[in-house]
């Protein structure tokens, strides 16, 4: 005996006059005297139920699970908003399976929780449709994925989740080993290394959709435990890399969201990214480029613009009534927060400056402030100025994206997909004193700059590309360095003793030695991809079960205490002291 013959969402004209059995959630109820309806869910969507007063029925609330056998018919009047809307069945027969307790929440797309509840609820979250849409997406995206890479010619291989714990961009999960004491596990960051010893194992082309697991501080598009699109290939080069990453994409946005990638993809290099848009990660759904503004400004009769070494403008064309005390005031707030005091400001309206900057304005700087800019009337101007280059940029870089929101600049139906390349290889800790790899140390400098290794490996670009789509870094890799010697140059430069060497990457600078291929690969964040596919702005909207911005599970109770058994078996002593602090 069948619990259905159709699901709810599928039912369409054609089975006017049909006899169907549904099964799902009570939605909503309605009882209007002689008449009860009531909206039935399951996954597929929602289907109308009419009982009559001469109908058997049972105790019905909201959420409580039924099965309902009755005659499809039209509805004479049609419900536009829903799929279904246009039929209705006419119950037969009506059996409860069972009872639910009121919810804490309303269990539709638009619910008044608040975000502890649903997480602490999650498994009564995941009944809205718009969250099940958006899980729907992202098994959407891996099948997509799997399609394009197995006709490719890759492999899908399993890599170990209990590493060695190396040096990377995060602290290490570490998890004890019961039978090797004072020995521990890490949880693995990625699967870098190991793709790279599939490469010398000659697989060639491998991919996986693989765990990944970081102690880091959370945010909106951060979780401890993520899921990467992890791909490697050997024998191909840069060229050949970054295409057929492009016809990747092109295949998930056409196979998910109907929408036509165009080909080949812009890129831009690391040092323009910054200096047009102040970020790695540039959004071009919209204009606001930062232009250098130190040959103007530094003309103005202020002491405080003189002394600053960079000076950067951004022109907001024909909005300048907006920018009043109150939202100038919020622009300098995403300056503090960023290490500066504040930004500048000038608007230009008939042909006449105000703002912070405007006393400075000369008869002979005004004409030069308006050709320079190409000034029209109500255009504005933000600046900002400092010590350090990278940090002025940023700041007016995170001020345009604030004031393209605010002035939904954004075309939210459109997609900027881009490649940003050409990233330093290393980057100077100030706090260490030392170099530090900007993104891994197997990353592949550019064979022309190789000499500066010696001389300034400040100076060194990499082989190391990122694809940002709509201003968030959906995916980053390189080119691998392939060679032993240059690889132990790498360490050398990054302060590594030939002990540390051994004792981290022994294994895998022994592999290099047999022969290893030239090779390269990138890392998709799953999570993040499907955020932008699915519009939201939350990675915990397209993970099942997330943790919250603490890194706690508000559902089960992770992480939670163990017993003392538990940590006499693992050799491990808990510090009271400093637990009490």
């Amino acid at each position: 005996m069948k619990y259905r013959t159709i699901e709810n969402g599928l039912i369409t004209n054609e089975h006017i006059g049909q006899e169907v059995k549904v099964i799902g959630w009570v939605a909503r109820k309605r009882d209007l005297g002689s008449l009860t309806f009531i909206d039935l869910r399951d996954r597929s969507g929602i289907i109308q139920i009419l009982i009559n007063e001469d109908t058997p029925k049972p105790e019905i609330r909201n959420e409580y699970v039924i099965n309902v056998t009755g005659i499809v018919t039209k509805k004479a009047d049609p419900n536009p908003a829903l799929k279904t809307g246009h039929l209705e069945i006419v119950a037969r027969e009506v059996v409860l399976l069972n009872k639910a307790k009121n919810p804490p929440l309303i269990i539709a797309d638009e619910t008044d929780a608040l975000e502890d509840v649903r997480l602490k609820y999650r498994y009564l979250d995941l009944r809205r449709p718009v969250l099940q849409n958006k899980l729907i997406t992202r098994a959407k995206i891996a099948k997509a994925t799997r399609t394009f890479l197995d006709e490719a010619g890759f492999i899908e291989i399993e890599t170990p989740i209990l590493t060695k714990s190396t040096p990377g961009g995060a602290r290490d999960y570490l998890i004890p080993s019961r039978l090797n004491p004072g020995t521990f596990y890490a949880l693995a960051q990625s699967p870098q290394i190991y793709k790279q010893l599939l490469m010398i194992g000659g697989l060639e082309k491998y991919y996986q959709i693989a765990k990944c697991f970081r102690d880091e501080d959370l945010r909106a598009d951060r979780q401890p435990d993520f899921t990467q699109i992890d791909i490697e290939t050997s024998f191909m080069t840069y060229e050949e890399v970054l295409a057929i990453n492009e016809k990747l994409l092109q295949f998930i946005f056409k196979e998910v969201k109907g929408y036509d990638l165009a080909l080949p993809l812009p890129r831009i290099t690391y040092e323009e990214a910054l200096l047009k848009y102040g970020s790695d990660k540039p959004d071009l759904r919209f204009g606001l480029e930062i232009s250098d503004a130190k040959s103007v400004f530094t003309k103005f009769d202020a002491p405080f613009l003189n002394e600053e070494p960079y000076i950067y403008a951004i022109k907001v064309s024909d909005n300048g009534d907006f920018f009043t005390r109150r939202i100038v005031d919020e622009l300098n707030m995403v300056a503090k927060q960023h290490g500066l005091n504040s930004f500048a400001n000038l608007k230009y309206s008939n042909d006449t400056f105000s703002g912070s900057l405007a006393k400075f304005v000369t008869k002979e700087l005004h004409q030069e402030l308006v050709e320079t800019f190409n000034l029209k009337d109500n255009d504005f101007l933000l600046i900002s100025f400092g010590q350090n280059k990278r940090q002025t940029l940023t700041s007016l870089g995170a001020a345009r994206l604030k004031v393209a929101a605010m002035l939904n600049l954004v075309d939210k139906n459109a997609y900027s997909v881009l490649w940003v390349d050409s990233f330093p290889l290393f980057s100077y800790d100030e706090e260490r004193g030392n170099y530090v790899s900007e993104h891994h140390p197997f990353t592949m400098p550019f064979e022309e700059h190789i000499s500066k290794l010696k001389t300034n490996p400040g100076e060194i670009l990499s082989y190391a590309y990122d694809i940002v789509i709509n201003g968030y870094e959906v995916g980053g890799g390189s080119m691998r360095i392939f060679d032993q010697d240059l690889q132990h140059q790498i360490f050398n430069v990054l302060g590594m003793t030939e002990k540390e060497i051994e004792q981290k990457f022994g294994f895998f600078i022994e592999a290099l030695k047999y022969g290893t291929p030239p090779h390269g690969g990138i890392a998709y964040g799953l999570d993040r991809l499907t955020m932008i596919l699915t519009g939201t702005h939350d990675i915990r909207d397209v993970i099942a079960f997330p943790k919250n911005l603490r890194g706690n599970s508000l559902m089960s109770g992770e992480p939670n205490i163990v017993s003392d058994f538990q940590l006499k078996e693992l050799y491990i002593k808990i510090d009271k002291e400093r637990e009490e602090k």
